[in-house]
């Protein structure tokens, strides 16, 4: 049996641009993290966002828009307007998610966010590395999403219905839905590899794909916090 050989030249440009991907996606988380961490911290602002219906509806509007903006219009954008929606996106979230540190204590938040990083470490490695076909995982998790989407519309005009079972319930489906898109979208991205040839393609899909992973990390994180934070008394 003759060994497989891969082009040393495309090797080199998947690992380029798995590492941009890598390395965008970890500045919005951190500069979630910092946002997050700065509104936390100044309770007028704080308590805008949580009293503030218009305001803390708005942002959250604010980001579905940047997000659907930013996936649909990447093509007609330059680079640099798509790199600075995805930080102002990144930006706007960590504002967002300042409120769960009303919720949870400050030690289950950092537990949380730490769990989130290794587990997420380890599914994309996996998804980077494995030579099996990782779409049959994608669309049975992509249809998970769908059903976490609209179990949590419902619970919005039935309450009642997240009961303490279907609560934990919930948990656990957001955990397996996030952790197999993690390694799905890193396989997928890591094919998107070979068509990215001059700077600015290059740069708008490692952009992409990082607000893929970043998405696949932030919402494995909430659902991890819901698991395992422990609520403030």
């Amino acid at each position: 049996m003759q060994p497989t050989y891969q082009n040393p030249t495309a090797q080199l440009a998947v690992s380029n641009y798995m590492s941009k991907v890598y390395l965008w996606m970890t500045i919005g988380i951190l500069a979630t993290a910092a946002m997050a961490t700065y509104v936390s911290s100044q309770p007028e602002i704080l308590m805008a966002i949580v009293t503030n219906k218009i305001l803390f509806y708005g942002m959250i509007i604010a980001e579905f828009g940047l997000v659907i903006w930013l996936s649909a219009g990447i093509n007609r954008m330059s680079a640099a307007m798509a790199t600075s929606m995805f930080l102002i996106y990144a930006g706007i979230n960590g504002a967002t998610l300042s409120v769960l540190s009303l919720i949870y204590t400050a030690e289950s938040i950092q537990s949380a966010f730490m769990t989130t990083a290794f587990g997420f470490a380890g599914l994309s490695a996996f998804g980077f590395v494995t030579k099996r076909d990782l779409g049959p995982v994608g669309s049975f998790c992509s249809m998970g999403l769908f059903g976490l989407v609209g179990f949590s519309i419902i619970t919005l005009f039935f309450p009642s219905l997240m009961g303490s079972v279907a609560s934990q319930v919930y948990g656990l489906v957001g955990i397996v839905v996030f952790a197999g898109l993690t390694a799905y979208d890193t396989q997928a991205i890591k094919k998107m590899a070979p068509d990215q040839r001059d700077g600015e393609k290059f740069q708008k899909g490692a952009i992409m794909g990082a607000l893929k992973l970043y998405l696949d990390f932030v919402n494995l994180f909430i659902f991890i916090l819901r698991m395992t934070g422990n609520r403030r008394k």
